[in-house]
């Protein structure tokens, strides 16, 4: 299975025309197999422990919240375990520009469905993109 595919799915323009997506990953997240499927350049660089941290406990994410591809994100709503949404909400730390970009993590019962967004991108955006792909693969039990 090829899952570039799901990338460029992730990256391709909303029915409005906005392109809401930066860069975007699909990693595996069961025991013994977390890894990187596919991804942007941006996000190749996402590391086991990360993969872990995200698909594990997540309720010290308020207080320290996780890295992902080495950058530091702070938690704005968790979601991951409720049925119908299955996500986890981030904004990253502000950059050397200053800019802070929203982050979407959606979980399907395999896969870790990753987005950050452009600049002007706001959460809900990312929400849609992820859950299209996360509630597919749920679907089709992976």
């Amino acid at each position: 299975m090829s899952w570039d595919s799901y990338i460029d799915n992730l990256k391709a323009p909303d029915s409005n025309g906005v392109v809401a997506v930066a860069e975007a990953a699909i990693c595996g997240m069961l025991s013994g197999s977390e890894s990187v499927w596919a991804s942007t350049p941006a996000l190749a660089n996402i590391s086991v422990e990360e993969i872990k941290r995200l698909a594990g406990k997540r309720s010290d994410f308020g207080q320290s919240g996780p890295l992902i591809g080495g950058v530091k994100c702070r938690m704005i709503r968790d979601n991951m375990d409720n049925d119908g949404m299955f996500s986890l909400d981030l904004k990253t730390a502000a950059d050397a520009s200053g800019n802070a970009f929203s982050v979407c993590v959606g979980k399907s019962k395999s896969a870790l469905v990753i987005a950050k967004g452009t600049k002007e991108a706001n959460g809900g955006q990312l929400a849609s993109k992820v859950f299209g792909i996360v509630n597919y693969l749920r679907g089709v039990n992976m």
